[in-house]
């Protein structure tokens, strides 16, 4: 795995079924500003309700522009939206639980321990990684996803894991990497790339992949897997060459998808998703 001084790791945390992104930043976890405050108060402009929250708590905006002891200021992180990748304003535990001091909201409360929570397990898995494996586990049970598309869902993320080790070791060093080279395999193996891909099941701000059903999931294992195999074959180094085997390691699969394609009659590729297609379900089982 990356180090965890530098790996970063997004999802989406639920508070009362609101959604809030949160990501692993220097071995720590970032929330979305703006999610916070809309779980919070239910503002239809989180940023404006932000900016007053500032004009009014002049402690606050000092620790926003600034920081403090113990106060990093928050940053701009990138996180995947609709419209591309996009930076959000984030700010880590601490400033969280400072940010809803300012916030006058019944809410506030329940959300300070739910907040207490998520870093508390943030630590034991630090200490115990398969503590965060089981967690995601039963947040998909949870979900009412299948265990048969589970385990095929969790050996997509360890070969996914596998896949961003090598690009680490092997030149890749900024998201913007990352993307291009996911990109490539994507459009080897289905023909369009995971913002088309998202686009074309109608999601957002949901996970692509948590919105597969098992053929999408196996092709896109055998193109990581067979990318992360080329690049080892190859001793590739450098986002060139990482990317000219993610178009080899993609085709793979994309050659074997054509190949069913033929057999079945019909495309693997799918508009449908798990969220606004529930009866679909029974296919991701």
């Amino acid at each position: 795995m990356l180090n965890n001084n530098s790996k970063e790791i997004t999802q989406i945390a639920l508070f009362k079924k609101k959604e809030i992104r949160k990501k692993i930043y220097n071995g720590e976890w970032w929330f979305v500003i703006n999610d916070v405050i809309e779980a919070l108060t239910d503002s239809a402009d989180p940023a404006q309700y932000f900016k007053r929250m500032k004009e009014r708590d002049l402690e606050l905006d000092k620790l926003v522009s600034q920081g403090g002891v113990q106060f990093v200021p928050p940053l701009m992180l990138e996180f995947e939206t609709s419209g591309g990748t996009q930076k959000m304003y984030c700010w880590h535990t601490e400033g969280m639980f400072r940010l809803v001091q300012s916030i006058p909201s019944p809410k506030a409360e329940p959300f300070k321990r739910w907040l207490a929570k998520v870093g508390y397990e943030r630590v034991q898995e630090i200490e115990n990684p398969e503590l965060a494996t089981k967690r995601t586990r039963m947040l998909y049970k949870l979900k009412g996803y299948s265990d048969s598309w589970i385990e095929k869902r969790m050996r997509g993320i360890a070969i996914r894991e596998e896949l961003t080790d090598e690009w680490q070791n092997r030149g890749a060093k900024e998201e913007k990497d990352y993307e291009i080279l996911t990109a490539e395999i994507s459009k080897a193996t289905f023909g369009i790339t995971p913002t088309e891909y998202k686009k074309l099941k109608g999601l957002k701000r949901e996970n692509l992949r948590d919105h597969m059903d098992d053929f999408e999931l196996i092709f896109t294992m055998l193109g990581e897997r067979s990318t992360t195999e080329i690049h080892r074959q190859e001793k590739s180094v450098g986002v060139p060459k990482l990317k000219q085997d993610a178009h080899r390691g993609g085709r793979v699969a994309g050659n074997a998808r054509k190949e069913l394609e033929k057999e079945l009659g019909h495309s693997v590729v799918s508009k449908q998703n798990y969220i606004k297609n529930p009866e679909h379900r029974k296919r991701l089982k």
